[in-house]
């Protein structure tokens, strides 16, 4: 089954509710492509061997990994980094998350500036482009395991909204521009 997305509502509520519009507004893999976002489902249980995730980083140039498991367990001071997460942002470079374990959400806006959520389950491979606003929750069960993939040493930083002047977001919207009605195609 294909990633989950769709529009979201305007309430203020539990950011780890999947907050629908009424009724739902789902959004496609193609409208995904539109604002760059990549998708791959993969087989999350052979991640160490799977041949397709080793074609898609040497293909992109991924070649630093590492996991992290986010859970009130094992995260130091949890509700301040989902907080963190939340907050509307953008990096410098492409955020690449493959989900091995439990779920979350991934916000991303649209050219209209409207939140699209994606939920992320095990085996849900995402890329979001440099300069693309948004943020990430974790769902109610408050679990997820991701494998962070990096071109070159790991880089995350937070640039929050506005970024309007930044380098990767000026390249963004450009990007958004010239590929009008041309949809990018990764599964």
């Amino acid at each position: 089954m294909a990633i989950e997305a769709w529009f979201m509502d305007e309430s203020d509520g539990d950011q780890r509710l999947p907050h629908h519009r009424s009724p739902p507004e789902f959004v496609s893999l193609d409208h995904l492509a539109d604002v760059g976002v990549l998708y791959w489902k993969l087989n999350p249980s052979d991640y160490e061997k799977d041949e397709e995730l080793r074609k898609i980083r040497e293909a992109r140039g991924y070649n630093y990994m590492d996991l992290l498991d986010l859970c009130p367990e094992k995260v130091d001071n949890y509700e301040q980094k989902l907080k963190n997460f939340y907050t509307e942002h953008i990096h410098g470079d492409e955020e690449i998350r493959y989900c091995l374990e439990g779920s979350g959400y991934f916000d991303v806006r649209d050219k209209e500036d409207r939140w699209i959520r994606i939920l992320i389950k095990p085996g849900d491979l995402i890329v979001l482009p440099a300069g693309i606003y948004h943020r990430f929750t974790l769902d109610t069960s408050n679990y997820i395991k991701l494998m962070r993939l990096f071109v070159g040493e790991p880089v995350w930083t937070a640039f929050n909204r506005p970024q309007e002047d930044h380098p990767a977001r000026k390249q963004y919207t450009s990007s958004l521009t010239e590929k009008a009605g041309v949809a990018v195609a990764a599964h």
